[in-house]
């Protein structure tokens, strides 16, 4: 038996948010190679999202595209309503959207602090909300919300960004602790110095300085985060809730 077959999927259905590339790119792949019927949620590269349908499709898949800003409620609320009507059921949310507007605290607007928390950590749970009805009416779902280890150690230059993955975190065991009852179980990863553009602006000298903290002493690859996912989204982890799983290279040991 494969790996893929040992934790396979089939015939679930998940919604992967900020699905067009990177992590939620690799995260829909990997589902989808697995069995999964996936949404793929983008906000506003609609190419690279139908590029990742066409990956999955030459693969033997099934998907979908959906676009919504996950930031604004009726818009998340109506990402989780298609995504049901058009599959019939949500089995597996991951709350992967993000993004970063790193400046040290003096120079940090309020805009750019408000945006951040209203991606990161509103949208999650914007998207939660709208799934755990359909999740609990079934008596089954899976919860994967991708945080960071800068809500773990924090990160000069990033206390908007480590507040709301933090933010996440709570917000994970807390949910847990909901909803266990009714057969769904919610966790999170917390990804450490993962190769994506999320990098391409910080500089090599930061890089470097990341590399020296990692005890494996390399970056991840967004598909270790997809891995990570497909486990936590299968039978195999139903006895797994509430908990943090760092995909970090050791960083973050705690």
């Amino acid at each position: 038996m494969s790996w893929s077959q040992s934790l396979a999927l089939t015939d679930r259905v998940a919604i992967i948010t900020g699905a067009s590339r990177g992590i939620g790119r690799a995260i829909a792949l990997e589902l989808a190679n697995r069995g999964a019927k996936v949404v793929i949620n983008y906000l506003s590269n609609e190419q690279a999202a139908h590029e990742v349908l066409e990956r999955i499709k030459e693969s033997g898949g099934e998907g979908i595209v959906m676009q919504a800003d996950i930031s604004q409620f009726d818009q998340a609320q109506e990402l989780i309503k298609k995504g049901v009507e058009h599959y019939g059921k949500i089995d597996i949310l991951v709350n992967n959207a993000g993004i970063t507007r790193d400046t040290l605290i003096m120079m940090m607007s309020e805009e750019d602090w408000d945006a951040v928390q209203a991606t990161n950590l509103k949208g999650t749970f914007n998207c939660s909300k709208a799934a755990i009805r359909y999740m609990m009416r079934q008596r089954y779902g899976r919860i994967i919300n991708i945080t960071s280890i800068s809500g773990q150690m924090g990160n000069a230059g990033q206390c908007n960004y480590s507040a709301s993955k933090a933010g996440q975190i709570g917000f994970t065991k807390a949910l847990a602790r909901e909803v266990a009852s009714r057969n769904i179980t919610v966790n999170a990863i917390a990804a450490g110095y993962i190769e994506t553009d999320i990098w391409d602006n910080v500089t090599q000298e930061m890089k470097d300085a990341f590399l020296k903290l990692i005890p494996l002493g390399r970056k991840g690859q967004p598909e270790e985060i997809a891995y990570a996912v497909a486990f936590l989204a299968s039978e195999q982890a139903s006895y797994i809730t509430g908990q943090i799983l760092g995909v970090d290279g050791g960083m973050a040991m705690m």
